[in-house]
């Protein structure tokens, strides 16, 4: 007896919501298709590589452009007479073989309604090498509006490829009303899900309203919203915006405001998974940043495809670059398993610029790409997974979302990174996080992942490479980071009923530690350090400004920890020898001066460096002494983490985490829950 089954669906065809050129490429392509080399035909040669590499990021963009009045609406675009447009985009291609690889979808039906005399309709699929194939045609009749069908296997798409459509206007303009992929679901598949939204915010009242706002005001998301959680831990109060009484409004009673200290994001993210797993009412709970733009349709086929995945299954979103809105951070995100650090698969590239070369021209992208976790500036996940793998780990900032998705998936729940789910969020490479205070996060809370989830004895290269980064920022004057990353292993060894108990001080503690040091003291006024002055100009007026070959840099590391052990030169003490730009601030640049104003990367402030032999010689013989002893108690460690893994992420555990923040108010008025609506 054949199983019942109904429509459903899946995506459709969407254009900017603002009409905002700087995007408009990620949902329509004007430019002809022009594939880079397969690197199977351009082979194993270093040299032949690396000017591959180069050739596939050059654009091949002819800067051919679409007028923003061509966007009819949220679903149509005007196609002038003689133009031809290809919907094979980042927003509008359908991602043939994630839905193959994960869902119970077997064949899709595109419909695409035109309106124009004389156009053309061309649907073609690509394979996972990048090669496209035409396998449908149609064309209009006459002046009103046409439906056109075709049924589309997705058999063919094991490793990778997508289905797309590009339309021709023939004598006259054409309109592309609407375009939606559908499928035959089982019946008990029919009705779609719904979301608890769980965003954690900090000192960012306009931006996280003018969020609230947008996905408020998405009369399409409205049915697929359980609750938006808003969790407030700052002192800039989203409800005191301009922007919130509108949010407000067009939530209703569906927004709920949270207040509670500053536990980070992933106190913050475990309070929303809390509320959400308490409240059972929700399937999915979608973690998203405060500081970011939404697509609003993303967060749909997000809850599509996890309603339609073939077991319980975290779908993430993709993050572009919000200064640089066609700008890819990156396709996909693994935790390479030797050095633990998380990181793009090998075969693709971060920074990818879809407004130069967008899809149909990118081989790489054709690719499927599997991901071991998703950032949590938007990852939706069951709340079934939630209730057996436990909430986020209490890690502050940090790897709470990488952890996570290792976690879930050694339980058998798999993390797909979704093609046409989005948010624009600020790059990181905007921020300063390897050496201000976040670099104590960055040390512990990878430990603290590996030891959890490392398939290597000891971690594999971990703790030779964290000693190799101790010498490299001792070389280069940065103490306070040095110091903060001691304190993140001495804290791991502590073991994990640490991390509850520090984490509402953690900033405190954390700027305790790095405020003894002088290179931690930021200024934003330049004229707050003394002026450049050397006893000696360089040697031979030698520019350190070129980057060193690799053997010089080895030598270079051999050499320098000996020269920091020599006295200072005495002019050093009180003025700066140089001025050095965070984008030059390496360790081979900075470890040839004994002072240096050094500014941080977000450009807003900066420090003035000072080489200090003493301190150098005990940072260096604590980081000897203490990785020796990781390397030593190591075993010990996994397994006390793996073992308490499961207490330490319970809802219970945070309950008590929370319960400064959830007292009834005639307890405390300051720490209580704020219910809007």
């Amino acid at each position: 007896m054949s199983q019942t089954t109904v429509r459903r669906l899946l995506q459709r065809q969407i254009l900017p919501t603002d009409r905002d050129s700087d995007v408009l490429a990620l949902y329509v392509d004007p430019e002809e298709a022009k594939l880079d080399a397969d690197k199977y035909e351009v082979g194993g040669n270093r040299a032949a590589k690396d000017l591959n590499n180069a050739a596939i990021r050059q654009s091949t963009s002819t800067g051919r452009s679409l007028h923003p009045d061509q966007i009819e609406s949220r679903t149509a675009m005007r196609i002038r007479s003689g133009e031809r447009l290809s919907f094979g985009s980042y927003f509008n291609a359908f991602p043939a073989s994630y839905w193959r690889r994960w869902t119970v979808v077997d064949d899709v039906r595109l419909e695409v309604t035109l309106r124009g005399a004389g156009a053309t309709l061309l649907v073609y699929k690509s394979m996972a090498r990048g090669h496209s194939q035409r396998v449908a045609a149609a064309e209009t009749t006459g002046e009103s509006a046409e439906t056109f069908t075709f049924d589309l296997p997705l058999k063919p798409f094991i490793d990778g490829g997508w289905y797309w459509y590009d339309v021709v206007a023939g004598d006259t303009d054409v309109v592309v009303e609407s375009a939606q992929w559908t499928a035959e679901v089982p019946e008990d598949r029919a009705e779609h899900g719904t979301v608890d939204v769980a965003i954690t915010t900090m000192n960012r009242p306009d931006f996280c309203a003018k969020l609230l706002g947008q996905i408020g005001e998405t009369a399409e998301l409205r049915p697929y919203l359980d609750t938006v959680l808003l969790m407030e831990q700052g002192k800039q109060k989203v409800v005191e915006s301009e922007h919130f009484p509108r949010a407000q409004e067009l939530l209703g009673d569906t927004l709920r405001v949270i207040e509670q200290g500053n536990l980070g994001g992933s106190g913050g993210y475990a309070r929303g998974q809390l509320e959400s797993v308490r409240k059972g009412t929700a399937t999915y709970a979608l973690m998203m940043d405060d500081d970011v733009v939404c697509e609003p349709e993303g967060i749909i086929r997000a809850v599509t495809f996890g309603d339609l995945a073939k077991r319980p299954t975290i779908v993430g979103g993709h993050m572009f670059n919000i200064y640089s809105r066609s700008r890819l951070h990156s396709f996909g995100e693994v935790v390479q398993p030797w050095t633990f650090w998380w990181r793009s698969p090998l075969d693709t590239y971060t920074d990818w610029d879809l407004a130069g070369r967008n899809l149909r021209s990118s081989r790489w992208l054709h690719k499927r790409i599997d991901v071991d976790f998703n950032g949590w500036f938007m990852c939706l996940i069951p709340r079934v997974v939630l209730e057996q793998v436990g909430l986020s780990l209490p890690l502050f900032i940090k790897w709470d979302d990488s952890e996570f998705g290792l976690r879930a998936k050694e339980a058998g729940f798999p993390t797909v990174t979704m093609p046409g789910a989005a948010v624009w969020h600020v790059p990181w490479t905007d921020k300063n996080d390897a050496v201000d205070w976040q670099a104590y996060l960055h040390q512990r809370n990878r430990f603290v992942a590996a030891l959890l989830h490392s398939p290597y004895p000891r971690g594999g290269r971990m703790i030779r490479e964290s000693r190799n980064h101790q010498i490299a920022h001792l070389v280069s004057m940065q103490y306070s980071t040095v110091a903060m990353r001691h304190q993140a292993l001495l804290d791991v060894l502590d073991g994990p009923e640490h991390l509850h108990r520090v984490l509402p001080e953690t900033l405190t503690y954390v700027n305790g530690i790095r405020g003894q040091y002088q290179d931690a003291h930021l200024e934003s006024d330049r004229d707050a350090f003394p002026p450049v002055r050397r006893e000696k100009p360089p040697r031979k007026g030698r520019d350190s400004a070129e980057v060193p070959g690799r053997l010089s840099q080895l030598v270079s590391a051999g050499l320098q920890p000996l020269r920091q052990l020599k006295t200072p030169r005495t002019m050093s003490r009180e003025f700066p020898e140089a001025e050095v730009r965070a984008m030059d601030a390496k360790w081979y640049r900075l470890a040839s001066y004994d002072s240096a104003i050094v500014s941080m990367n977000d450009g807003t402030s900066a420090a003035f460096y000072q080489r200090d032999p003493q301190t150098f010689r005990d940072l260096l013989s604590q980081t000897l002494r203490l990785h020796e002893r990781l390397k030593a108690e190591w075993p010990r460690l996994a397994q006390e983490y793996r073992e308490k893994l499961g207490e330490v992420t319970s809802p219970e555990a945070w309950e008590q985490t929370f319960e400064p923040w959830t007292k009834a108010p005639s307890e405390t008025s300051e720490a209580s829950e704020v219910v809007d609506g």
